[in-house]
């Protein structure tokens, strides 16, 4: 294979990725959330593209495109190919399209190529959960787990996900029909950008993910007391805002010194919020994250008994409510040795990682063997309008899929 049939190949997939990111909510920038009139505009250019590749695309009643290449075998079972199309506010161009495109450029590459399964190839319509402040709504819906309440919730405008899904011609009384995978469905593969610096500092190029890690996500709360900042000596302040920067250093220094672990305050609110006034009160999040849970929970009850050292300190309570907690989510360990197996055979490296963000693949994992190849994020930038890929780490992933497709057999145990 020449290099110039290899760039060709790898740049029709990225020249695809930045024309569908022209589709746009916001003019000037990449938005394109959940069932706006734009992803309309985005499914009649992927339907195109779709067709080129030989394929007849559908639209299943949570707005998820579908397309299936098809086995000789009828009675074939399916491999899905997948990732999502909607975007942050203000995005980048390959965040969830980069995995779609490479999909259906894999499927163009095998041209007559005989596979002893079908192909299905969906382009998820959310993910992100922006619109409707919950995320993966689209492949909770292919599996099953898509409730009355999430159907219910609503988003700025006071429009429900039912509604929307009305208002864009769909049915959320038919999911239950035209989403589920196929009832033979033994494997789901996802292609995704890293969007972290691990990759580029390793100078690599693809990496398998084999866990996609557990999160806890808290709410806590400093109680002090609000006096004044001229009048009350420094022995004798409640200085809630104090104690929480204590506790916030130690939650820095812990994740530090503990592998594979990250933690973050990303929100703070100081109250009254005054220049000249003691904060009484404040309150902030904690994002809790480690490929495995048992050091997950651990890390959370050092940190919230540092939380409670740091207010013991200065005559400050402090209360914690968890918010969210997400299990580790392990890829399919036989998927996985057989996409390493790939990537060698074409001369790739593909490094063993844990994603520390979640992905549509950790919502299937459960109900269909999946694994997720991750491609370089160049400065390890994502959700973000400078969002790349390099054209050798893309060719480098549709090289290895391609070798996947060819050489799996569903009968293989998974």
């Amino acid at each position: 294979m020449t290099n110039q049939i290899i760039s060709t190949r790898a740049a029709k997939v990225i020249a695809r990725c930045r024309e569908l990111a022209r589709i746009s909510d916001v003019p000037g920038e990449t938005t394109r959330l959940f069932l706006s009139p734009k992803t309309r505009d985005a499914h009649t250019l992927l339907t195109w593209w779709m067709r080129q590749g030989g394929l007849e695309a559908r639209l299943d009643d949570a707005g998820n495109l579908r397309a299936v290449r098809r086995s000789a075998k009828t009675d074939a079972p399916t491999l899905v190919l997948f990732s999502h199309i909607d975007t942050v506010p203000n995005a980048g161009a390959f965040d969830g399209p980069l995995g779609v495109l490479l999909g259906l450029a894999a499927i163009e590459e095998l041209g007559a190529t005989p596979l002893p399964f079908h192909l299905e190839l969906i382009a998820f319509s959310e993910e992100e959960g922006v619109r409707f402040g919950f995320p993966f709504l689209s492949s909770l819906a292919v599996t099953g787990q898509l409730s009355a309440e999430q159907l219910a919730r609503t988003d700025s405008a006071g429009i429900s996900v039912s509604q929307a899904l009305r208002d864009f011609g769909l049915d959320s009384d038919r999911i239950a029909q035209s989403c589920p995978l196929a009832p033979n469905t033994f494997a789901a593969l996802e292609v995704h950008i890293e969007q972290g610096p691990v990759l580029e500092s390793d100078n690599a190029s693809l990496a398998v993910v084999e866990t996609i890690v557990g999160q806890s996500r808290l709410n806590l709360t400093f109680e002090g007391q609000a006096n004044h900042a001229g009048t009350t000596p420094m022995p004798l302040r409640h200085d809630a805002l104090a104690a929480a920067a204590q506790w916030i250093v130690e939650v820095e220094r812990y994740a530090s010194d503990h592998t594979q672990l990250v933690a973050t305050v990303g929100r703070i609110e100081a109250l009254p919020g005054a220049m000249n006034v003691i904060p009484g009160t404040t309150h902030l999040t904690l994002d809790v994250r480690h490929p495995k849970d048992e050091s997950r929970h651990a890390a959370v009850a050092h940190l919230l008994t540092k939380a409670e050292a740091a207010g013991a300190l200065r005559g400050v309570s402090v209360r914690a409510k968890l918010l969210a907690e997400q299990k580790a989510v392990p890829m399919d360990r036989a998927l996985t040795v057989h996409l390493h197996q790939a990537a060698e055979r074409t001369g790739h490296d593909a490094k063993p990682m844990f994603s520390g963000a979640g992905h549509d693949a950790m919502i299937l994992a459960p109900h269909v063997p999946t694994t997720m190849l991750f491609v370089r994020s160049p400065g390890g930038l994502s959700h973000h309008p400078g969002e790349s890929v390099r054209e050798e780490d893309v060719e480098a992933a549709l090289a290895t899929v391609l070798n996947l497709l060819v050489h799996l057999k569903p009968h293989a145990k998974h």
